[in-house]
């Protein structure tokens, strides 16, 4: 009975021992949201990806690196832009065209192929290798080469769904640093059957925030790009009404008679 109980405390000593030799189960890493940051600076970028390199991260490495080489513009993508106009003349015979340069440049321009956007007046500028975070000076730049100390206001925009209980369901181009609420007050505001202790934000059909969560982020004026919402994300507006499962299908009607809706441009200034 004895030397069974010594076997048994042998073999348990072995186990125990051979366990310990063995490397210890790595740890998954969890992606660093600086790297997703929509307004991250060159600066920042390269800090995360310093610290990513330390330790191993290599997926999440290359996509931060991805971001320094090529930025962050990709063909289809829209820039909102907003000139401020000089001061009016004095004199009645020094009146300004009937619209004039600054006008002309403030509108919303789309990204084409190569990288770039035609502006009137100042031609094609290159958005290759810009990082979000660097548009404005780099429009600030192209425009003044013909418009002497120009104001500049430059953003790119987020396409957002809003489906639901709202005014005006459908996608909206918003600067990254729009509120959530502000996104909710674009597509028309919530209906009379909004179930507003529900609302949710979506990735492809997965919760990114919701209830409670997502009611403090709207009250601390939480933006987009704090929140890590990119192109393609929903803010769904579920119904007291009836369950959530209408949602998908009425957005996709909607979007059939509704094109992308932009963001005021004074929202710029």
């Amino acid at each position: 009975m004895r030397l069974a109980s010594f076997h048994l405390l042998v073999s348990a000593f072995s186990t125990t021992a051979l366990l310990a030799l063995l490397p210890a189960p790595a740890v998954p890493q969890q992606p660093d949201p600086a790297a997703h940051r929509l307004q991250a600076t060159r600066a920042e970028l390269e800090a995360v990806l310093e610290r990513l390199r330390g330790r191993g991260q290599a997926s999440d490495s290359a996509f931060v690196q991805g971001r320094l080489d090529a930025g962050d513009f990709h063909v289809g993508d829209r820039v909102l832009l907003a000139v401020e106009d000089p001061p009016l003349p004095t004199t009645a015979d020094r009146l300004p065209p009937l619209k004039t340069q600054e006008q002309q440049l403030s509108d919303t321009f789309t990204v084409g192929a190569g990288t770039e956007i035609l502006l009137p007046i100042v031609g094609t500028v290159s958005l290759r290798g810009v990082l979000r975070s660097e548009l404005e000076g780099v429009m600030t730049n192209a425009v003044s080469r013909y418009i002497r100390d120009p104001v500049v206001h430059a953003r790119p925009l987020i396409s957002v769904g809003v489906t639901g209980e709202v005014g005006k369901p459908g996608y909206y181009g918003v600067p990254a640093d729009a509120v959530v609420s502000a996104l909710l007050n674009a597509a028309g505001g919530p209906t009379k059957d909004a179930k507003m202790n529900k609302l949710k934000l979506e990735r492809d059909g997965r919760s990114l925030l919701s209830g409670g969560s997502l009611r403090q982020a709207m009250a601390q004026g939480r933006t987009l790009d704090e929140l890590q919402l990119r192109s393609g994300d929903q803010l769904i507006v579920p119904s007291k009404n009836h369950s959530d499962i209408y949602d998908p299908i009425r957005l996709v009607a909607v979007l059939l008679s509704i094109p992308v809706t932009v963001y005021t441009l004074t929202h710029l200034r």
